[in-house]
């Protein structure tokens, strides 16, 4: 993917910046308090995977000529994008969990 909304790092990014990325891609952004962690990766989940239902049906309506090209291709990049940022933090945590199982006790 070329460098974009995603091209850098969620640890160099700022939490407005993550939010207007979450935004962008169509998915809910991190609220202040109050919401359960479980809570906020379903949402990301349910996001990712709805931007995905909304790519294959813009693909569907393009090839039946129900559908303009520009907005399949659009669907298509807002579910690589939310795809994209989803497969950041799930790297993020996963280094964040081995960070702490390194710590000495």
């Amino acid at each position: 993917m070329s460098a974009g909304i995603l091209g850098t790092t969620i640890s160099g990014a700022s939490s407005a910046t993550l939010g207007k990325a979450a935004k962008a891609a169509g998915m809910p952004a991190a609220s202040g308090g109050g919401e359960a962690f479980a809570d906020s990766l379903g949402k990301l989940l349910e996001g990712v995977e709805g931007s995905q239902v909304d790519a294959n049906a813009a693909i569907t309506n393009m090839v039946e000529n129900n559908g303009e090209v520009h907005d399949a291709m659009i669907a298509i990049q807002r579910a690589e994008m939310s795809l994209e940022l989803t497969v950041q933090i799930r790297n993020k945590l996963v280094q964040a969990y081995q960070d702490i199982m390194r710590m000495p006790i």
